[in-house]
């Protein structure tokens, strides 16, 4: 699983018949510091997340073990929209 910030959406009208319903949203990656990571992803949303959250998700075969990504060709999911986080004790971040 990783971290990351919602940076935008995505709209496909034109799509595989098997992603009709998904919601599409741009995810910057974050490093455990919560700086910047190089990197983006699409992610289908499983959890109504919205631009500027910050969210964990799983790419590859665990993006399809979800309810909603369950047999369809996703390789990128987000599965939770985080409130805090800590790292040695110290918060790296926490949702206002």
């Amino acid at each position: 699983m990783l971290l990351g910030k919602v940076v935008g959406t995505l709209v496909a009208t034109q799509k595989e018949a098997t992603l009709d319903g998904l919601k599409f949203l741009v995810v910057q990656r974050l490093t455990i510091e919560n700086e910047n990571d190089a990197g983006y992803v699409v992610a289908a949303d499983a959890v109504g997340a919205g631009v500027g959250e910050v969210v964990m998700f799983a790419t590859g075969s665990s993006a399809r073990q979800t309810v909603l990504t369950d047999k369809r060709p996703c390789d990128a999911v987000i599965m939770a929209i985080v409130d805090t986080w800590e790292v040695d004790g110290q918060e790296k971040y926490r949702k206002i």
